[in-house]
Order: structure tokens, then C-alpha cells, then sequence
């Protein structure tokens, strides 16, 4: 039967109860948040004279831990708006609107006796044919269902989400031993296309399979360090960025999670897997209990393995926890040699074989870490999974991985991953002994652009299941590329349609992606249909290479600089004005330049989790690739919706002016640099690609028409100009901004005010990027503008003088 979810119900309010709440909300979804009433008046509400029987404390629990969410940092939300699609109530009085949810979702405390009486509840009100899921991270299913009804039991599953649910894309799915296999089904493929995770099916084991091996991992970690006298520096170093892991390796990830929790996990695998031959691995090391006993739990507690303190200078500094001493002791730098020859390697795959043959301390951690995380991931198929792709799914999705551990030893080589781990004492399973006879190398191959992946039961490769909905670039780069410099690629994407991909550090853009630019414009009018402008990096584009800008601007080249901002913006005007439809794909961080191109572009496919802004303040300039005389042009398109057109100058204006950076792609509609008439959000990253091609697509077969250059924009001259310079006025001398932002907003404002023309006038684009490029120019004269963009090239933040 088809099924549609219009409305979720949400059982407990907690941190990830809240958080799956607001995740339904993000994509639409009506959601109901319950949690219990309470049993006590706090002090506020016997200040009120209130009772256990007012409604105001009877949604206590449930309002506090809901506005706790809201207000909490990163946002669990998309847009602050989207929180009216929640609405909250007790166990007690409103559990009977349950009936009306199409999913309902027990995220209570993890204990078998609490749930079991919830489900009973749960089942007096639930409309048959419902689906009911746990978030449990590994009470066996078997015993949750106990009691419960057929049709409960023919819907009842566990969808574990990872914390927080918005940003964390892993979403296990464990049906339970009576679900139906279309509610499997459904669950997988909802969690895919509607709530923009990695779905991955799991069996009813302890932990499941993310937490498994990634606790694995950080208690081989925890012995791992004493045995070889590392440092909490040293290990952070060696597992954090160099393997394509986030910046907060282990054991800040630790203490953002907190050491509770952790030690809850560990405790739960060592009872509940007595016969897992790394079982002793997950007992607690001393230093982890005496950090116990101190209270010492991360950042809940405000000190972990990290601690931050005020100086005596009053600045903020970190002290690291010395874990022979127990003592903390200010922070130190780590280094290593073989760390230093991967630094001008950008792929992780290819710095691999570099650090496993290190001949210093960090060699011989890699060699250990891996022999051991291969010897363990050997031996939990098929216990936790019958496909070895879905544990190097878990771990890219739940953890931030950028190589799962069977893609991790591919790089490494299968056959050098086995001689480490005999070279350890590891045992080799049966079935990877059979692997290397049959003369097999690699867990994965790519043919035709399709990944394969080595399925063990039949000892032959098969197809990675979802590949038909989604692109995948480095799988294409062998046999589609059309084109390619240092830079960029160009690619075929197929039915007519080509991408471009940025290849730079951060993917900020220079000559080289200017270069493919214009050359991927050239390819597509002559023989494609249309272009799509994206890429499978962290980020889409940090923007502007200002490094480039700096030196030109330091040696005074003002001709030459004018010259490579005039190319910026005859190109990203050529990706407006071009024969084909041009769709850019952003994602993560899209950013000046970046955000300039995407805005040029006919359509925006934006991934959910897209950070975008014009953020060109932060280093004394003006947006100088078109993103100026945009703005502009967007606020005249409004003036007609609006009868105050200074308002809705001021609102464009301010975009700019204070850099504001979306914290979603849907509240970078509010600031302009998306539009709703046009562009959309896509929730899962992994099929941007394919949607943004799709929509090229689309619009190629529509009859694509070249657009003709507007002519038609209204500036405000005097009008506007005169208020502009008024107000920045009023910041500088009350302190708000300095001389210089000062300058830099004046300069802004002769351009989107259409310089000091008389009268309100209507202009070309031409126009606007002249008078844009010009004020760009002298403020790369300025010596405060050199020393923002030198702050910024040394230290990664923007320098306010």
C-alpha cells in the first residue's frame, strides 16, 4: 500500500527527542512532542500559585525541554519558522492524538521496563496499520515488542538516529523479527529521500553497527595510548582532519558527547558480548574511571580531556588533561614527520600508504590502528551485516569519516592490510583468506562509472544498491571527463548535461576555475544541453582566491587586478547570459565568490546544509564578482512589492554590509542570496548532483531560451545614497564600526545606491559591475583592507581596524 507521513508523533522530549522533532519539522512534517506530566511544582510555579493540575505545569517538561532545543546551538532547526509545525503535550492528557499520526516515534529513556509500559500505552490509542518505531541504541527488539499486538509487531522497528539528527546523517534501520519487509522498505527509503540521511540497515545486535565500531575504535584508542606513551595532542593529531575526519578527532569528540555516555556503551558491549574476541577492549582503562570519580565528563562538566580556562592575561586557553599525572597542563603542539610529508597531498586515499609506512611514532600508530580495526571489522560479517558497504557507510555517516574501514584498507591495499594485521599476532578470517585465493584486490570496483562492492556469500561483486538516485563524481572522472586543468574538470553527467567541478584547496576560485568556467560554457553550447556547476568536496566554495588579490594588491598591480575582477565578472555573466541552462549545486560553505557564481546561475539546486553570504566586509572589500550589482538588482525587483523602496534597498544592503552567513540554504532566502521563485533545497547532499542535472534537464527540454542583459533596474541615486551615508555616519561615531567599515559601507552604498545620480534612473548591469568593480579597486588600495586580507590568509578569521 502507499503510505504518506503528514504527521509524526514524537514520545519524550529529551535531547534527541526534540532534535528528531525539529528534524520532522525541517522537511515539513506535522509532529506532536509528548512527554510526562509532572509529579512535583517547581519553585517558579508555586511562586504562581499554580497546581499539578494547571496546564501550564502539566507541559512543563515538554515545553522546557522543546525551547531548550530551539534555542540550543548548532540549530536543530533550518529556520527559526519551522518551529510552528511542532506542537507539544503530556502522556496523560493528549496521548490519545496519537491516532492520527501516520509514525510514531518512542524516544524515552534507555530502559527495557520504562519502554515496555510506553508501548502498552502507546498501543491503546494507535490507529492498526501505524508504523512504530524505537530510537533505542541496542535494547534487542525481541523484548520491546514482547505482548504487543500482530499488527504492532508487523510495524515495529528501530530507526536510531545519531545526535544531533539534523546534522549527522546516519539513520539505522532494525526490523524487528515479525516486520513486515514494505515497512523496512519504507523506513530505508524515507530515511534516504525525505529525511536526507544515509539509511542503513542493521541487525539486532548490541549498538548496532555505527557504535560498535566506532566504540571499537576509540577503546583500541584508549589502550593504544598508554601502551605507546602518546599524548591526547598526539592521538587528536593523528586522527582528525590527515585521515579525513573531523577536526575534533577522538578525544574532543569525547568530550562533546560526554565521557558518561561513553563509558553507559562500553559497559553495555562488554556485558552483552561476552563472546566478541576484542571483548577486553571495551573494559574501562584507569584514567577513564578516575575521570569518572573527578566529574570530569566533557563539556557538560566544562572539562574533559580538554579544559578551557582564563588566563592570567584574562584570555581564553585551552589546557589539555595529562593522563599520567591526571593533571591538566597547558596545551601542546604535535608534530610528526610523516604528517609533514602529506601536507600537499589532498586526497585522503592517496596520504593513506604514506602514514601506514611511516618510519616514526606516527607510522607505527597506523600500523597498529589499522591491523586491529581491519582484524575486527573481518569478523563482524555477518554478524552485524551481511554487506561490508554498509559498515563503511555507518562510519562515514555517523561519524564524519571520509573513508569507511574497508575503503581505508583498499587504499592501504587489501594484501598490505593482511600482512599488518599477521604481522600483529590477527588471526585472518576464513572468508578473506578465500578473497585474496581468488586472486581479488580491492573490496570496491568502479566499472562503467557503477561502484561495486565484494559480496562474501558469493564471493563475487555485485552493484552498491541506491547508485540509480544518486551521482557519484569519482566514480565518473576515469571515463567521463570531457576536460580538466590543475583547477577544474569537466564532466559528462550524461543525457546531455555537463558539470564542472572546482579542485582547489577549499575550492576557493582563481584563474584556473575561471578557466574552466568559460571552457565548460564553450563545451556545453557547442555539443550538451546544458551545465551544472558542483561538486562532491566539504564545501562548494570558500570564495575567492584573496591570496591572489593580496600579492597583486601589495605589488600594486592595480591594471592587472582589474583585470582578473573584470574576467570574475565577464564570467559569472556568461553563466547568466549563456545558450544553456546552468545550474549550480552548492553545499557546506558557499561563500563570496562562491555565493556570486551560484547566484549567476539559472536555477540553484542548494543542498539543506548550506552556508552561504557574501562575506567580502570581512576583508575590507566589497563583493566584487557581481555580487554587488546582484543585490542590487534583486532589490529592484522587489521595489514593486514593496511600496517603501529605501526598506527594501536597506535589507540588501545590510546583507552585505554585516556578511551575514546562512545557517541553512533556507535561511539564505531570507537574505536574498537564494530566491524562492526559482531555486530549491534539497535535503540529502548525496543526490544534489543528480538533482541539479535534472533540472538542467528539465529545463533544456522545455526549450531553454538565452536570456537578454537587463537593462531595467532601478537604483535610488541621492535618495538612497544620502540615507546610506547617514547611517553609517551615525555607526562610526557612536563606535559601532570603525574608520575603515565605515569606508567600506560608504563604497557599497555608491554602488547599490547607482552612484550619486540625481533622481531614481534605470540602469544595465554593466553599469552597476563598472561602478562595482571600481569601488572594489580603490578599496584594495587601502593599507587597512591589506592588513584584513593578510589577517585573514594568516590566522583564518577577519580582523576588525
Amino acid at each position: 500500500m502507499k503510505r504518506t507521513i503528514k504527521k509524526v508523533a514524537v514520545i519524550g522530549s529529551g535531547i534527541m527527542g526534540s532534535g528528531i522533532a525539529c528534524h520532522f519539522a525541517n522537511i515539513g512534517v506535522e509532529v506532536l512532542l509528548l512527554d510526562i506530566v509532572p509529579n512535583a511544582l517547581n519553585d517558579a510555579q508555586k511562586a504562581k500559585g499554580l497546581t499539578l493540575e494547571s496546564p501550564e505545569v502539566r507541559n512543563s517538561i515538554v515545553n522546557a525541554h522543546f525551547q531548550n532545543a530551539i534555542k540550543s546551538r548548532p540549530a536543530p532547526l533550518y529556520h527559526k519558522n519551522f518551529a510552528s509545525r511542532i506542537s507539544t503535550g503530556n502522556l496523560d492528557d493528549d496521548l490519545h492524538k496519537i491516532n492520527s499520526a501516520d509514525w510514531i516515534i518512542e524516544v524515552v529513556t534507555e530502559r527495557l521496563d520504562i519502554k515496555q509500559q510506553v508501548f502498552e500505552k502507546i498501543e491503546k490509542h494507535r490507529t492498526p496499520g501505524t508504523l512504530i518505531t524505537s530510537n533505542t541504541s541496542g535494547i534487542p527488539i525481541k523484548h520491546m515488542n514482547e505482548g504487543r499486538s500482530e499488527d504492532f509487531q508487523q510495524h515495529f522497528a528501530v530507526t536510531h538516529f545519531f545526535n544531533p539528527p539534523r546534522y549527522l546523517k546516519l539513520f539505522e534501520v532494525i526490523p524487528g523479527p515479525n516486520c513486515n519487509p514494505s515497512v523496512t522498505e519504507f523506513l530505508m527509503n524515507y530515511g534516504d529521500l525525505y529525511l536526507g540521511k544515509t539509511a542503513v540497515l542493521a541487525k539486532d545486535t548490541p549498538t548496532f553497527i555505527g557504535n560498535r565500531i566506532g566504540m571499537f575504535g576509540i577503546q583500541s584508542l584508549f589502550h593504544q595510548i598508554g601502551e605507546m606513551g602518546l599524548t591526547i595532542e598526539e592521538v587528536d593529531k593523528l586522527t582528525g582532519p590527515v585521515l579525513g575526519r573531523p577536526k575534533s578527532a577522538t578525544f574532543r569528540t569525547v568530550d562533546v558527547v560526554g565521557l558518561d555516555t561513553l563509558i553507559h556503551i562500553s559497559n553495555s558491549l562488554a556485558k552483552n558480548l561476552p563472546d566478541d574476541e576484542c571483548n577486553h577492549l571495551f573494559a574501562i582503562p584507569d584514567f577513564i574511571s578516575t575521570m569518572l570519580e573527578n566529574n570530569w565528563l566533557g563539556s557538560k562538566t566544562e572539562q574533559g580531556f580538554y579544559k578551557r580556562i582564563k588566563n592570567e592575561k584574562g584570555k581564553s586557553e585551552i589546557l589539555t588533561l595529562d593522563l599520567t599525572s591526571m593533571e591538566y597542563r597547558p596545551k601542546k603542539n604535535a608534530s610528526f614527520a610523516t604528517l609533514e610529508k602529506t601536507k600537499a597531498i589532498d586526497s585522503v586515499k592517496e596520504r593513506i600508504p604514506i602514514l601506514v609506512n611511516g618510519s616514526d611514532k606516527a607510522g607505527e600508530f597506523y600500523r597498529k590502528n589499522f591491523s586491529g580495526l581491519f582484524g575486527y571489522i573481518q569478523n563482524r560479517i555477518p554478524e552485524i551485516s551481511d554487506e561490508l558497504y554498509r559498515i563503511d557507510d555507518a562510519m562515514k555517516a555517523g561519524f564524519g569519516w571520509e573513508l569507511g574501514p574497508f575503503e581505508i584498507w583498499d587504499a592501504m591495499g587489501v594484501a598490505e592490510g593482511i600482512e599488518l594485521m599477521k604481522s600483529e599476532g590477527i588471526q585472518i578470517a576464513t572468508w578473506l583468506e578465500k578473497f585474496i585465493s581468488d586472486g581479488n584486490t580491492h573490496f570496491y570496483t568502479t566499472k562503467q562509472g557503477i561502484v561495486h562492492y565484494y559480496d562474501i556469500p558469493s564471493s563475487t561483486y555485485i552493484v552498491k544498491p541506491g547508485q540509480e538516485s544518486f551521482i557519484i563524481l569519482d566514480s565518473l572522472r576515469d571515463d567521463k571527463t570531457v576536460w580538466s586543468n590543475k583547477d577544474s574538470i569537466v564532466t559528462d553527467l550524461g543525457d546531455g548535461i555537463l558539470n564542472l567541478e572546482f579542485r582547489t584547496k577549499m575550492n576557493t576560485l582563481g584563474e584556473g576555475v575561471l578557466q574552466g568556467l568559460n571552457k565548460s560554457i564553450d563545451i556545453a553550447e557547442k555539443d550538451f544541453q546544458g551545465l551544472v556547476i558542483g561538486n562532491q568536496g566539504a564545501n562548494f566554495s570558500a570564495g575567492a582566491n584573496i591570496g591572489m588579490i593580496f600579492m597583486m594588491a601589495v605589488e600594486q598591480e592595480y591594471e592587472e587586478l582589474n583585470m582578473a575582477i573584470k574576467i570574475f565578472q565577464d564570467t559569472v555573466m556568461r553563466l547568466r547570459y549563456s545558450s544553456i541552462p546552468t545550474v549550480a549545486a552548492p553545499h557546506g560553505l558557499t561563500l563570496g565568490g562562491g555565493c556570486e557564481i551560484s547566484m549567476h546561475a539559472d536555477k540553484v539546486v542548494a543542498a539543506a546544509e548550506t552556508y552561504m553570504g557574501l562575506v567580502e566586509f570581512g576583508v575590507g572589500v566589497i563583493p566584487g564578482g557581481g555580487g554587488s550589482k546582484e543585490m542590487t538588482l534583486r532589490a529592484s525587483d522587489m521595489f514593486q512589492k514593496n511600496d517603501v523602496e529605501l526598506n527594501v534597498l536597506q535589507e540588501y544592503f545590510l546583507a552585505i554590509g554585516t556578511a551575514k552567513v546562512s545557517t541553512s540554504a533556507y535561511e539564505a532566502y531570507d537574505f536574498g542570496v537564494l530566491q524562492k521563485h526559482k531555486d530549491i533545497v534539497v535535503v540529502n547532499n548525496n543526490r544534489l548532483i543528480a538533482e541539479a542535472k535534472k533540472h538542467a534537464l528539465i529545463m533544456a527540454e522545455a526549450g531553454y531560451t538565452q536570456p537578454i542583459q537587463r537593462t531595467d533596474i532601478k537604483v535610488l541615486g541621492k535618495q538612497a545614497l544620502g540615507m546610506f551615508l547617514v547611517g553609517t555616519d551615525s555607526m562610526q561615531a557612536g563606535k559601532y564600526i570603525s574608520e575603515h567599515d565605515q569606508k567600506i559601507a560608504n563604497k557599497l552604498a555608491y554602488v547599490m545606491a547607482g552612484g550619486d545620480l540625481s533622481q531614481a534612473t534605470r540602469v544595465s548591469e554593466q553599469y552597476l559591475l563598472d561602478i562595482e568593480r571600481e569601488a572594489f579597486l580603490s578599496l584594495c588600495t587601502e593599507r587597512k583592507t591589506l592588513e584584513r586580507i593578510q589577517h585573514m590568509l594568516t590566522t583564518g578569521k577577519p580582523l576588525r581596524n
